[in-house]
């Protein structure tokens, strides 16, 4: 056989980032497509298989051959079934996407949450790599968690594992989109800072301000920004207090777009951390390696698990 390669695809709302993966985690292949959720849930059933199909022809024109697909989704997702239970982003509810791509594309077929998958490539290939017991958090406009143990990440009893944005935080704070206020992710994620500085700022504020410049006026000196952040720093240490009491992880991995804010995020969020370890043992607290390919990677990773290619385990 010609050498393998995995079809990789993280589906997000906006956009598909995709690859072909080798057994050893690195992509040979990358593209970006289009989701345009806005079509339907059907229509963009029929866009990933037609992309996954797509780069499965590229590879054998360039005398590889695909052995398996792995397809990151967000929402909720039953990881055993391969049904993408349900997501908001892209209008799924109970798709049978495993099923539908081994029929379509006839190969074998691993479906995935999109924040585990990526916890997986970090905690396989990235920032966690080496250390055993990860956490790793994406903190965008959500914040989601995945706990990866040796190599594998928790789904839950019902595909639901690794919800850390609704850990209560703030029993008085602001409502969640969940519906009960107070949850993590209703005070550090970044759609919650942003609308915090707006709040607090009144008039004087752009509605649209988003957390990358809520961080940049922090860093500079102004003072609202300096307290929004770091009421969200606070916030996110106590969310990752009560992760680390759960899971005694060696890592923590943060992902997402807030964690590029560098230095800035990190330094004064191990020293929150730090000051509410009492018994635990602190984690060691590092920004996430991969940036946007880790839920492509995880995804391969996924499928190579499913198809058990030997060779991936000397990534590990």
């Amino acid at each position: 056989m010609s050498d393998p390669v995995v079809v990789a695809l993280d589906v997000g709302g906006t956009g598909m980032k995709c690859a072909l993966v080798r057994p050893d985690g690195v992509a040979i292949r990358t593209e970006r497509h289009p989701t345009d959720a806005a079509r339907g849930p059907a229509a963009v059933v029929d866009t990933i298989l037609e992309v996954a199909g797509g780069l499965a022809d590229k590879a054998r024109a360039d005398g590889l051959t695909p052995i398996a697909v792995g397809i990151a989704v967000p929402g909720v997702v039953d990881e055993a079934r391969g049904v993408a239970v349900w997501s908001a982003n892209v209008g799924f509810r109970d798709v049978p996407l495993r099923d539908l791509a081994v029929t379509r594309l006839g190969l074998p077929t691993a479906i995935g949450h999109d924040v585990r998958v990526g916890g997986l490539a970090e905690a396989r290939l990235g920032a966690g790599r080496g250390t055993g017991h990860v956490l790793f958090v994406a903190i965008g406009t959500g914040i989601a968690a995945a706990h990866v143990v040796d190599g594998t990440a928790a789904v839950g009893a019902h595909g639901a594992a690794g919800e850390i944005g609704h850990i209560l935080v703030r029993p008085d704070g602001p409502r969640c989109g969940c519906g009960r206020p107070g949850c993590l992710e209703a005070m550090a994620s970044a759609a919650a800072i942003g609308r915090r500085y707006a709040e607090l700022a009144g008039g004087t504020a752009d509605a649209s301000v988003t957390a990358a410049q809520v961080a940049e006026r922090a860093a500079a000196g102004e003072p609202l920004a300096g307290r929004v952040w770091q009421e969200a720093v606070e916030a996110l240490a106590d969310g990752l207090a009560t992760g680390q009491a759960l899971f005694d992880v060696a890592t923590i991995v943060l992902g997402g777009g807030l964690a590029q804010a560098g230095d800035g995020l990190l330094t004064p969020l191990r020293a929150a951390l730090h000051e509410r370890m009492t018994f635990h043992r602190e984690p060691q607290l590092v920004a996430a390696a991969l940036g946007d390919e880790a839920g492509c990677l995880g995804a391969a990773l996924l499928a190579l698990d499913a198809v058990r290619v030997p060779d991936h385990q000397e990534k590990r």
